[in-house]
C-alpha cells in the first residue's frame, strides 16, 4: 500500500515537475523577449521568478484533478486490466502536449498582445472559427502542430525510459486509502480558487514586469472568473446623491435641463433649423495614432487620411474609451463609459439601450450597420439590431462583391463598395443616412488585394494600415461623385489601437487615436486639440446637425466653448479618467490610484505617481459608480 502511494505521488509529482518547467522556460523566454521593456535588476527578476513559481504551481494542480479523480473511483479489480493501462498512457501524452501547446500559444499571444492570456483569450475560446481561421492564416500551422506532436513525443518517451509509469501501474490500493491522498491533490486547487487572486502578481510598476510573473493559464481562469464585475462589490464608491451631483456637473457644459434627482436625463436644447446631413461613420479597425503622420507617426502609411486631415476637423488629443472593438462600439453608439467586464455589446440584457441608432431612426434617418465579416462575431448584429440599426453582413455580399476575403471579413474595398450601394439606396428612398462601417483589413494576418501598396500582402501591420488608407482614399474618391455627397459629413475614428500593452497600467500612448469630421461643403477645416475620447462623438455631430433632442449621454459637444476636457480610459478591470494632466484610475478590490503624466507620445507613456486630487476622485467615480447605477436600474433604455 505504502509503495502504491509513493509511486502515485512520483507520478503525479513528475506531471506537476514538467509543467513547472515548461512554464520555467515559457517565462525566461518572454523575459528573453521584453529585454528593454522592464528593469532588469536582480531583485526584479528574482520576484518574477518566485511569484510567478506560486502561480505556476496551483496552475498544475488544476492540470492533474482529472486523473485524480480517475484514479480515486477506479475500483481495485481494474487496475490489472489493459484499458487501464491505455487511460494512463494516453493521459499522460494529452497532458504533455497541452502543456507544450501552452508554451507555443502563450509565446505568440505576447507577442500579439504583450500580456499573459487575458479577456482577450477567453473570447478566443468563444468565437472559434474566426480565432482559429485567423490562426490559420496567420500562421504555418502544419509546421508548429508537427513541430509540437514531436516535441511532446519525445518528452514522452524520456519520462517512459524513466519507468516510473510502470511502477504505478503495478501498484494496488483500496479506495480508503486512496481517498485521503486524492483529497490533498484536490484540496490545493479548490482553495487557490477560492482565496488566490492576481494581486500578488502585482510586483512593480512596470506592467511587464507584473505580466511576466503570472501563469497564463492561471491568468486564463481568472479572466473567465472575472469577465463580469459588480461595480459596488469591487471599486470605491460613493453615496448616489453625490454621485449624480457630481456626475452632473461634470457632464452639464450648456446649463442642461435635468429631469430627475438620481438620473443624467436632460434635454439639449438648440434655436434655429435642424439639419439632416446625412452621416458616414466609417471605424477603423486598430488605426493607432502613431500611424498618422499628424499625430507624430513617420514612416508615411497614411497618405491619403493625411490629406483628408488638411480638409477637416481633426482631433490631436482624442482617445479610445478601451482596447477592443466591442468598446469603441459602444462608447460612440451610447456614449457610455468603459464599465468594467465585458461590454455592453456582449452582455445578454443589452436590448434598446439609449442609443445614437434610436435618435436617428426619431428624427427620420435610415440607420445601418455595415460590416465585412459574419456580424454574430462579439454578439454586434444582436446588439445593433435590437437598438436602432439594420444589419449588413457579410451574408449580404454577393460574390461579385466578395473579390477578396480573410477569415475575418471581405477586404475594405469590398466593404466600402458595398457602403456606397447602401447609401445610393437610402438616397434614392429619400431618406437622410447613418451608416456604422467597421472595417478589417488592418488585423492579423494582414492579408490584402495585391498591387494597391507598396508593400507586399501578409508581411505585417504597416501594410495593412497603408492598404486601409489606400481604400479609404478610394472610398472618398468615388463618394465625390455621389449626388449625395455635399450633404454628408464622413467622420473616421479608430476603434482602438494595434496594441494595448504598456510598461505602465493603463498607457495613454495606446488609447490615443485620430478622430476626423470631413465635410467640405459644410464644415470648416480645424485642429481642435481639447482632450476628449469616443464617448464624445455622437453628440458632437448632433450639435452639427443642430438637433435638439432628450439625452442620456456622458459625452457632450466638443466644439462647445464650454467642453470640459477629459478622455475617459479603462481595461475591463481598470476604470480612468484623464484630465489636466493627471490620470486617475479605479481597480478592483477598491483601490484608487492618481498620476501625473511626465510624458505621452509614439514612444510611450511615463508617469510619476502623485497625491490624489479630490475633485478628480469625486469625479472619476461619479462617472463609472454612475454608470453602474443607472445601468442596475435599467435607467439606461431609450424610452421615448
Amino acid at each position: 500500500m505504502q509503495k502504491y502511494m509513493l509511486n502515485r505521488c512520483i507520478f503525479i509529482g513528475l506531471i506537476i515537475g514538467f509543467f513547472l518547467i515548461s512554464a520555467f522556460i515559457t517565462r525566461s523566454v518572454l523575459l528573453f523577449k521584453s529585454m528593454g521593456t522592464i528593469d532588469f535588476s536582480l531583485f526584479e527578476v528574482l520576484k518574477i521568478y518566485f511569484i510567478g513559481a506560486f502561480y505556476d504551481f496551483v496552475s498544475a494542480c488544476y492540470f492533474v484533478i482529472p486523473f485524480v479523480l480517475y484514479l480515486l473511483f477506479l475500483p481495485q479489480k481494474f487496475f490489472n486490466l489493459k484499458f487501464h493501462r491505455y487511460i494512463t498512457y494516453t493521459f499522460i501524452y494529452i497532458v504533455i502536449t497541452g502543456i507544450v501547446f501552452l508554451a507555443f500559444s502563450e509565446w505568440f499571444f505576447w507577442d500579439e498582445f504583450g500580456v499573459r492570456f487575458n479577456f482577450i483569450a477567453v473570447d478566443y475560446l468563444i468565437y472559434t472559427k474566426e480565432v482559429i481561421g485567423n490562426i490559420v492564416e496567420s500562421y504555418p500551422m502544419d509546421t508548429l502542430i508537427s513541430l509540437i506532436l514531436l516535441i511532446s513525443m519525445f518528452i514522452f518517451y524520456l519520462i517512459y525510459k524513466t519507468g516510473y509509469i510502470e511502477d504505478f501501474l503495478q501498484s494496488k490500493s483500496d479506495i480508503k486509502s486512496r481517498f485521503k491522498h486524492a483529497l490533498i491533490y484536490i484540496l490545493i486547487p479548490v482553495v487557490s480558487f477560492a482565496a488566490v487572486t492576481q494581486e500578488a502578481s502585482k510586483i512593480s510598476a512596470n506592467q511587464y514586469s507584473n505580466e511576466l510573473s503570472k501563469s497564463g493559464l492561471y491568468s486564463l481562469f481568472a479572466a473567465f472568473r472575472n469577465n463580469t464585475l459588480d461595480y459596488d462589490k469591487f471599486y470605491i464608491t460613493d453615496k448616489q446623491e453625490n454621485v449624480f451631483s457630481n456626475l452632473k456637473k461634470s457632464i452639464d457644459i450648456n446649463n442642461s435641463t435635468y429631469l430627475y434627482q438620481n438620473s443624467i436625463v436632460r434635454n439639449i436644447s438648440k434655436a434655429g433649423d435642424e439639419k439632416d446631413y446625412n452621416i458616414m461613420m466609417i471605424v477603423v479597425e486598430s488605426l493607432s495614432g502613431k500611424f498618422i503622420k499628424s499625430l507624430g507617426g513617420d514612416k508615411n502609411l497614411t497618405p491619403n487620411i493625411d490629406a483628408l486631415i488638411k480638409e477637416s476637423l481633426f482631433f490631436n488629443n482624442f482617445y479610445a474609451t478601451g482596447t477592443r472593438t466591442v468598446r469603441g462600439m459602444e462608447a460612440i453608439t451610447l456614449s457610455v463609459p468603459p464599465t468594467p467586464g465585458r461590454s455592453i455589446v456582449k452582455r445578454p440584457d443589452n436590448h434598446n439601450m439609449y442609443s445614437s441608432g434610436f435618435i436617428f431612426r426619431n428624427k427620420g434617418y435610415k440607420t445601418k450597420f455595415i460590416y465585412g465579416g459574419y456580424g454574430y462575431f462579439d454578439n454586434m448584429n444582436e446588439f445593433f439590431s435590437n437598438n436602432g440599426f439594420d444589419i449588413v453582413d457579410r451574408t449580404n455580399f454577393s460574390e461579385k462583391e466578395d473579390t477578396f476575403h480573410t477569415i475575418w471579413g471581405v477586404c475594405d474595398e469590398n466593404l466600402l463598395d458595398k457602403t456606397l450601394k447602401e447609401a445610393d439606396l437610402s438616397y434614392k428612398a429619400h431618406k437622410p443616412f447613418m451608416n456604422f462601417v467597421m472595417t478589417t483589413s488592418n488585423h492579423r494576418p494582414y492579408d490584402y488585394p495585391e498591387g494597391r501598396v507598396d508593400i507586399p500582402s501578409h508581411t505585417g501591420r504597416d501594410g495593412a494600415v497603408k492598404y486601409t488608407d489606400y481604400a479609404i482614399g478610394n472610398f472618398i474618391k468615388k463618394a465625390k461623385n455621389k449626388p449625395w455627397f455635399n450633404n454628408t459629413i464622413f467622420v473616421i475614428v479608430a476603434d482602438h489601437c494595434s496594441t494595448s500593452a504598456g510598461k505602465t497600467e493603463l498607457p495613454l500612448d495606446k488609447y490615443h487615436i485620430p478622430m476626423i469630421i470631413y465635410a467640405p461643403k459644410i464644415i470648416k477645416p480645424k485642429v481642435v486639440d481639447k482632450i476628449a475620447s469616443q464617448i464624445d462623438i455622437m453628440p458632437t455631430l448632433f450639435s452639427i446637425l443642430n438637433w435638439s433632442y432628450k439625452s442620456k449621454f456622458y459625452g457632450a459637444d466638443i466644439l462647445s466653448p464650454s467642453f470640459k476636457q477629459r478622455a475617459l480610459v479603462g481595461t475591463y478591470q481598470k476604470l480612468g479618467l484623464y484630465e489636466n494632466n493627471r490620470l486617475i484610475l479605479l481597480a478592483p478590490t477598491k483601490k484608487i490610484q492618481s498620476y501625473e503624466v511626465l510624458r505621452q507620445d509614439v514612444y510611450g507613456t511615463k508617469y510619476k505617481n502623485t497625491t490624489i486630487d479630490e475633485s478628480l476622485k469625486n469625479k472619476v467615480i461619479s462617472y463609472y459608480q454612475g454608470a453602474s447605477i443607472l445601468n442596475k436600474k435599467r435607467l439606461d433604455r431609450y424610452d421615448d
